[in-house]
């Protein structure tokens, strides 16, 4: 059983579901980021979906936009997201890390080269934003064949057999995004979503966790109703950036919002 299988295992016997925050490696600077992914635990984070930076993140809204170019004006590159992963592993090997990105970094590298370093720097998953499942057979089987989950996206227009496709495919979690548009758009209509949820469900026995829209603990806390994990980016890396020039206090900020999070899924 991978580490993210065995921690919603151990979540859904304690009742509770996984709270599951996005950072951008390298976002304001290098530096800060392996004490933040640290702080995030200590205040309640359950998995880590760590993006690497990507300079057309065509799936994302202006603020993780935003944040990739900061990353980007430091050299960031996947091989730094690695050791940023390494560096996290030296102290904590339990949360399990998802990097989540695009699959242009990953082809330069090459499938098995990449799949060996995440594998021995601790990474858990891999969620590629622009492969489609139909053509990921490859991609997948250096994946799984490391030991690394892979994990897809689904949209409020996926239709019912593709669903059927990526549940197929995927392992680890399935990704809901419940807003149509790209990251930190629109508001999310949780009844709406539980309807989609439910038509996923009928595929496949994995935890299913929902992110877009997710901007505090009410609204976290209401997903935190209908889904397995409460998958938050946004929010968090527009705190990045509002003291992207006082990153001393980024912990803080960053921490502050997941805990509130985390309290009200809980309560």
């Amino acid at each position: 059983m991978s580490r993210i299988n065995s921690y919603f295992s151990r979540l859904k016997a304690e009742g509770k579901k996984a709270l599951i925050p996005y950072v951008t490696a390298g976002d304001p600077n290098p530096s800060v980021t392996v004490p933040l992914l640290h702080a995030m635990v200590d205040a309640g984070a359950d998995i880590i979906e760590l993006g690497v930076p990507f300079s057309d993140p065509m799936a994302d809204g202006p603020v993780i936009q935003l944040a990739c170019e900061r990353a980007l004006s430091h050299n960031v590159r996947l091989l730094d997201v690695l050791g940023m992963v390494k560096a996290f592993r030296a102290e904590n090997t339990t949360t399990p890390i998802v990097l989540m990105g695009y699959l242009n970094p990953i082809e330069v590298l090459g499938y098995e080269r990449f799949a060996q370093l995440a594998k021995e720097a601790g990474v858990d998953g891999v969620l590629t934003v622009d492969l489609p499942p139909e053509e990921s057979v490859e991609f997948a089987g250096v994946m799984k064949a490391n030991a690394l989950d892979v994990i897809y996206l689904l949209a409020p227009t996926t239709q019912e057999d593709r669903i059927e496709s990526v549940c197929e495919y995927g392992s680890g979690y399935v990704y809901y995004v419940s807003v149509k548009g790209v990251t930190g758009s629109s508001a999310l209509d949780v009844d709406e979503v539980k309807g989609k949820l439910d038509i996923v469900r009928r595929h496949t026995d994995m935890p299913v966790g929902v992110g877009f829209g997710i901007r505090d603990g009410k609204t976290a806390a209401a997903v935190a109703t209908i889904a397995d994990g409460v998958i938050v980016g946004s929010v968090l890396v527009n705190a990045i950036a509002e003291n992207a020039d006082n990153p001393e206090q980024i912990s803080a900020k960053v921490t502050g919002i997941i805990a509130d999070m985390r309290h009200a899924m809980d309560a």
